[in-house]
């Protein structure tokens, strides 16, 4: 771009408004005091550790402020992200600037004494991180593991047509595949009904120690590579602060026009096409305008300015009077008053009101968030006469019950999943809407293909850009649900951690509203692996739920129909946690009428009294399960030692809410001591038949009184091409199996049961070896029903 929009005095305004960001940027990383250096710069004026990084904090503050020129200029209703890791100064500074910092914490005034605490509070103890955390004003994306800013602008711009999400994409984040993945969302993006993504690949040449592999390929190589993308890529290259205003301003202005040209021409026409949208090529040095040499060492332009390019300051007098000339170069006389509040003619290049990025609604999108427009589910259930004796598929009324809810909330509500829907029986959502597609059409996609320009069902084979998707359309203030097979949500296991992170922390943000749940189903469960084997096998995601905070996390396996639509109700109106749903899509057996599965769902446990046959008296034996095929096996185990044994007491207990089984003083669903102790007894056997791995049972109820007499079974990773039945027996969740256990635990049974133990290992026997021989369950053993 050669036609420079900016005149010499626009330019000089604005590079010293960037000199202030700047300025505070630096002060953050190394000044507890004298933070307007009114004296000369002392070892006690820098913090005792210096923490923070400088490199990438230059150029996204010079991306924030050309933004902030055009939102003034064209009144764009606009939201920053900040793709690099640790670019909080770099955002941080113009927040402060455009006086959002001060208004929601009043101790960080805009004056001396609020710009002290402004820098004391940045990596120090009691203070903020940095990240773009929870805490940061106009932030919805962390940076705390790179890979993800691209899918959450995406996720931000869907049904927000009016909204600009510029965001920073660092270089080193760049070479990570769910970065890389993420850049084919323009292929998703409408431009009648959705807002813009601006990307801005901020290239400026080095991770922590290494060069960035985008930054060492030539020009052509890379415009040849984002031009593959789908994209038009603008470019803005140099070190030069003066040359470079104008080259952005040029570029930046270019991208926007386009940006609108675009829009009006889709909803002037009400033709949606995919068109090539404009980003940015940010190439500038590493730590800009930062030292350039230490030590004879070169550190501007090089990874040595990645994170504190002077850290013996307060040993090293040399360091220290390098860093006084630093930061005395940017001439804080000249930016802030004797106050130490910005200038009024630099104060007035920051947008005012909604329209500053840091107070912008959309970045705070609980405030923004309207609730559902919810059917009943009690329409979507089966009917259940008698429990364990007709069969269906799980999800297929979820399915139902969530075309009507998007039927319902045509402008704030998406289904995701990475091209399973239809194969999670969830495909009558395709009734109101098709899967979203702006990518070339073939004739036979008429036949069967379900896709739509205007589609609200987003497929696409990667998880990653999936989730962060979803992340960035429920932290604007919208509501989704996402359903993934069950061995590989592991694909976002970090993901779910850091959205986990994001909302305890945001809990504790007392300005930020509640945003809805991140609602996530997990289906084609590891007992249901018939042709796909072992690879499908791994129930673990929930291990790693465990591990994040009780205030946000929710585990749920319901066991039927009735009791998987009465538990996505509740999520889909719930706020501020992630809900984790494990329920098969394959025929199950029925087990409550809906009237039974909202109460036992309220609950989260309970006694199944038609299960059991101690009303009345202690049981010799407390069954337990939780999960769909679990269940099944450990009632048909309970039949058979009811058969065999006519005098054993049997409870079963059903376990639909994990997290009941924990103390309550761990989770706020915990069950306290005395009702657990109710539940389970103090001193009977208990054979818990469990869904995942068995020591999450065991991490779940250690402290529990009766936990030497719990035994759990699971999967433990033995299984390959197996039927359902036989894989349960690898596992040892079968009916046979329990039933042998049973036998073992009970003191009355252990001389008594031989004979029993023997039948059950036989007919162990006689169901592999007829799987092996038919390819198929036994019949008797397949088709088994509840028959009491």
């Amino acid at each position: 771009m050669t036609n420079t929009p900016l005149s010499m005095q626009e330019t000089e305004v604005l590079n010293a408004y960037w000199r202030a960001c700047n300025y505070l940027a630096a002060g953050m990383i190394y000044l507890r005091d004298n933070p307007l250096l009114k004296e000369p710069l002392k070892p006690e004026h820098i913090k005792q550790r210096l923490l923070g990084h400088w490199g990438a904090s230059p150029g996204l503050s010079f991306t924030y402020i050309h933004l902030n020129r055009l939102i003034n200029r064209y009144d764009l209703n606009a939201i920053f992200l900040a793709g690099p890791g640790h670019g909080a100064p770099g955002v941080l500074a113009p927040v402060y600037l455009e006086g959002t910092y001060s208004e929601i914490y009043p101790n960080k005034s805009e004056d001396e004494e609020g710009l002290l605490n402004f820098f004391k509070e940045f990596s120090f103890p009691g203070g903020i991180g940095s990240h773009c955390t929870p805490e940061t004003p106009g932030s919805i994306h962390e940076g705390g593991e790179l890979g993800y800013s691209i899918s959450h602008a995406f996720g931000a711009a869907y049904d927000n047509p009016d909204l600009l999400v510029a965001v920073v994409v660092g270089d080193g984040e760049s070479e990570t595949a769910p970065l890389a993945t993420s850049w084919h969302s323009n292929k998703f993006l409408n431009p009648i009904r959705d807002g813009a993504v601006l990307p801005i690949l901020h290239l400026n040449g080095y991770k922590i120690n290494n060069p960035t592999l985008l930054s060492r390929i030539s020009h052509e190589e890379l415009e040849s590579l984002f031009k593959g993308y789908g994209w038009q890529p603008f470019f803005v290259e140099g070190s030069d602060p003066m040359e470079m205003h104008g080259k952005m301003a040029d570029a930046m202005e270019a991208c926007v026009l386009e940006i609108r040209r675009i829009q009006q021409e889709a909803r002037g026409s009400g033709k949606a096409v995919r068109p090539r949208w404009p980003m940015i090529v940010l190439r500038s040095p590493k730590g800009w305008t930062g030292p350039r040499e230490v030590d004879g060492h070169k550190v501007e332009g090089f990874w040595r300015s990645h994170q504190v390019p002077l850290s013996g300051v307060r040993e090293n007098p040399a360091h220290l009077a390098q860093l006084e000339a630093w930061l005395r170069g940017y001439r804080p006389e000249e930016l802030f008053d004797a106050n130490g509040s910005l200038l009024p003619e630099l104060k007035a290049l920051a947008p005012q009101g909604q329209r500053r990025m840091s107070a912008n609604l959309h970045a705070n999108g609980g405030r923004l968030r309207k609730a559902l427009c919810m059917p009943d589910f009690r329409n979507y259930r089966i009917e259940v006469t008698k429990p364990g004796t007709t069969s269906a598929e799980n999800t297929r009324p979820l399915g139902k019950f969530l075309r009507d809810i998007m039927q319902e909330n045509m402008q704030n509500f998406r289904v995701f999943g990475p091209d399973e829907n239809t194969s999670n029986k969830l495909d009558d959502i395709y009734q109101v809407s098709k899967k979203t597609w702006l990518a070339d059409y073939l004739p036979e996609d008429a036949d069967g293909g379900q896709l739509a320009v205007d589609g609200r069902v987003m497929e696409m084979l990667s998880e990653h850009t999936l989730e962060g998707w979803l992340e960035g359309y429920l932290l604007t203030g919208r509501h989704g649900f996402f359903s993934t097979y069950e061995a590989f949500v592991h694909v976002i296991d970090s993901m779910f951690n850091q959205h986990a992170k994001w909302l305890e922390m945001s809990k504790a943000v007392a300005w930020r509203a509640p945003i809805s749940s991140l609602n996530l189903l997990i289906t084609s469960t590891v007992w249901r692996q018939d042709h796909n084997g072992f690879t499908h096998q791994d129930p673990g995601f929930l291990d790693v739920v465990v591990n994040k905070s009780p205030a946000v996390t929710r585990i749920y396996l319901p066991p039927d129909v009735n009791t998987l639509l009465a538990i996505s109700d509740h999520c889909l109106q719930s706020t501020d946690y992630i809900n984790v749903i494990v329920c098969d899509k394959q025929k199950h057996l029925q087990f409550l009428d809906m009237d039974a599965a909202i109460k036992h769902c309220t609950k989260g446990i309970g006694i199944w009294e038609w299960a059991s046959n101690d009303n009345g008296v202690e049981p010799d034996l407390v069954m337990a399960c939780a999960g769909d095929i679990p269940t099944k096996e450990a009632l048909a185990a309970t039949v058979m030692l009811r058969e065999h044994f006519p005098d054993l007491k049997v409870r079963f207990v059903n376990v639909v809410d994990l997290y009941k089984l924990t103390p309550a003083a761990e989770h706020p669903h915990g069950l306290s001591d005395n009702d657990f102790d109710s539940l389970f007894t103090l001193d009977k056997p208990i054979l818990f038949n469990f869904h995942g791995y068995p020591w999450l049972i065991h991490r779940l109820a250690y402290r529990r009184n009766n936990h030497k007499n719990l035994h759990v079974r699971g999967y433990k990773e033995k299984g390959s091409i197996n039927t359902p039945l036989e894989l349960a027996i690898q596992n040892e969740i079968d009916r046979f199996s329990l039933v042998i256990d049973a036998i073992d635990r009970v003191p009355s049974l252990k001389v008594a049961g031989a004979h029993v133990k023997e039948k059950m290992r036989d007919m162990q026997i006689e169901c592999r070896n007829y799987a092996y021989e038919y390819g198929a369950d036994l019949p008797a053993a397949d088709s088994w029903v509840w028959p009491y």
